[in-house]
């Protein structure tokens, strides 16, 4: 089998490549050893966050350091026996998160984010996946006036920057919205420019279905077994079918990129911050109508097709470490008091893991060292956000368009300079 591009990977990120590399006339074939969307983009909060202009830091605050140093919250986790190998990573993901170096940082991450709503719409258009869309923003509620104020003034910062909209909700409005809520609560801000998702997973089923509708191919394979060739297109691939042949790859294997970079002389500083979901249903008479972020305790709420989605922060821990789900146990009883969860619906919890780099920008572009190989992994909390544009991005360079965005900030050469 021959084929211009293979994409390996079949996330969000992937398959938004595929799609705008197939719009462009390329014969393209996505490999996974899955199905599409599976694996990270399966499981998260379901939100594209136009807001989220300032990548996930780590804290500063050394009230905060020493609460998750405690390893008992729900928005941070470790494993201990993984620490020694992290702490080069954690060194230097503290550094970039410094002040100076953050905002700085979010001045590059801003285009990505600010064309994540239109490059999504282009492709629910096209895909006719509307109804699994909704665009009235999510919410995050405050239990002290101390945590409220000082998003209200974040808020008021990412307004002035970056043209973010937001709302300022009283106690009583919170009542009006979410009825069913119990927790006492001083106030609320609702980000009104993101949009949501009711099933992450149906929503990359349909973009996949619109790419194979564009004469796209998905098929299995295992990536790890790719090989650059002198001979021939120059790229192969053992699938279950025989070997495929392409003259171009790109790698969007989100946590697993380094089964092939890693082979290839690539060695990116790439972590995990693993997550966790579980859905539930409500008691009767319950309602959650918005996407909800109970700011001081770290875990979001988001009603979901399936049911009520519980998601939890990050774990830092080995990739393939065994599930330790211990945030989820504890968000689930905060969480029962706040709102009145029922029955768990999954037969056990979902675990992903996020990709991230230590900058917190993803990985997109040219490999430095090889003909016809492309990047387009690492984007940490926000890859079911990023993908169309990442997408998009990658498919511009790839046939010497001028890219709707300048992808210069996110090149791999920045880690091996």
């Amino acid at each position: 089998m021959k084929t211009d591009v293979v994409v390996l990977g079949a996330g969000i990120v992937g398959i938004s490549t595929a799609i705008h590399l197939a719009r462009r006339g390329k014969s393209v074939v996505l490999l996974d050893r899955r199905g599409a969307g599976e694996e990270t983009s399966y499981g998260n909060a379901g939100l594209i966050q136009r807001e989220g202009v300032f990548p996930y830091g780590f804290p500063h605050d050394f009230g905060a350091l020493f609460r998750y140093a405690l390893n008992n919250t729900i928005d941070a986790h470790y494993h201990i026996r993984a620490l020694p190998g992290l702490v080069p990573f954690l060194a230097r993901y503290w550094w970039h998160s410094g002040f100076t170096q953050h905002q700085r940082i979010a001045n590059m991450y801003a285009p990505l984010i600010e064309n994540s709503i239109a490059e999504h719409e282009d492709l629910i258009n096209a895909s006719g996946a509307g109804d699994l869309i909704r665009k009235d923003g999510w919410m995050k509620v405050f239990r002290t006036e101390k945590e409220r104020d000082a998003a209200y003034k974040d808020a008021e910062k990412l307004s002035t920057g970056f043209g973010v909209n937001h709302q300022k909700l009283s106690t009583s409005e919170l009542k009006t919205l979410e009825p069913s809520i119990r927790a006492d609560l001083v106030g609320g801000l609702r980000w009104s420019d993101p949009w949501s998702i009711r099933d992450p997973h149906s929503l990359n089923k349909a973009y996949l279905t619109y790419f194979q509708s564009l004469g796209g191919r998905l098929v299995s394979g295992d990536a790890a077994t790719v090989e650059h060739i002198l001979e021939g297109p120059g790229w192969r691939v053992a699938t279950p079918e025989g070997p495929l042949e392409a003259h171009e790859v790109v790698v969007a294997l989100g946590p697993w990129a380094d089964t092939v970079t890693r082979k290839l002389g690539y060695h990116f500083p790439v972590a995990v911050k693993r997550g966790y979901h579980m859905h539930y249903g409500m008691q009767e008479g319950a309602q959650l109508n918005n996407w909800v972020l109970d700011a001081e305790k770290g875990y979001f709420l988001a009603p979901m097709l399936r049911g009520i989605r519980l998601t939890t922060g990050a774990e830092f821990a080995w990739r393939d470490a065994p599930k330790t789900p211990v945030q989820l146990t504890r968000a689930e009883r905060v969480a029962r008091e706040f709102f009145p969860l029922a029955e768990r619906r999954d037969e056990e919890p979902w675990m992903g893991a996020r990709p991230c780099t230590p900058d917190m920008m993803p990985i997109i572009g040219k490999a430095p060292r090889h003909q016809g190989l492309w990047f387009a992994f690492g984007h940490a909390h926000h890859g079911m956000t990023l993908g169309p544009v990442t997408g998009r991005a990658l498919a511009e360079a790839m046939t010497g368009e001028k890219t709707v965005i300048d992808i210069a900030p996110y090149r791999p050469e920045r880690f091996f300079s």
